[in-house]
């Protein structure tokens, strides 16, 4: 049950929005979330944006150095990782602990997902992140599950 969808986000404020109304989705059941991009194509201020709406105040920043950054909301649990760093073997020993990440209510993103190696078989919602010819920013969904799949097709209404 894929499904898929785009929205061009041509200042942060519409990113904000578009991060809103997915927060808003996702709030009471969580995901999983794969996020592909180059650097600096706006995949942490997607989740910086996410997680403000969530309530979080503390500054949310890229894990690129740490692999994982947590922060807590009223609702449920925002798990941030960055598998930039993280060498092929590295992304084999926290395999296990992305699948952990994947089940009960919570959002985990994911930056850099290519180098899991396409292991990820759960449940999952792919964020595409790129830039179009006058740079804005496209952000490409794709669900791979029925969970996703919901939260794609709320965010088309």
């Amino acid at each position: 049950m894929n499904k898929s969808f785009e929205i061009l986000c041509k200042t942060l404020e519409d990113t904000r929005n578009f991060a809103i109304n997915f927060a808003k989705l996702v709030e009471d059941e969580g995901c999983f979330v794969c996020l592909y991009g180059d650097i600096g194509a706006g995949k942490t201020a997607f989740v910086r944006y996410v997680a403000q709406a969530l309530g979080v105040s503390e500054k949310v920043t890229s894990p690129s150095f740490v692999i994982l950054n947590e922060y807590y909301t009223s609702k449920l649990p925002i798990y941030h990782f960055d598998l930039y760093r993280l060498e092929n073997e590295g992304v084999k020993t926290i395999l296990d602990e992305l699948s952990q990440y994947s089940e009960g209510k919570q959002i985990t993103f994911v930056e850099w997902a290519q180098f899991s190696q396409n292991q990820i078989p759960f449940d999952y919602l792919e964020i595409d992140v790129t830039y179009d010819d006058n740079d804005f920013r496209k952000y490409s969904l794709k669900s791979y599950g029925e969970k996703s799949a919901k939260i794609v097709e709320g965010l088309k209404k």
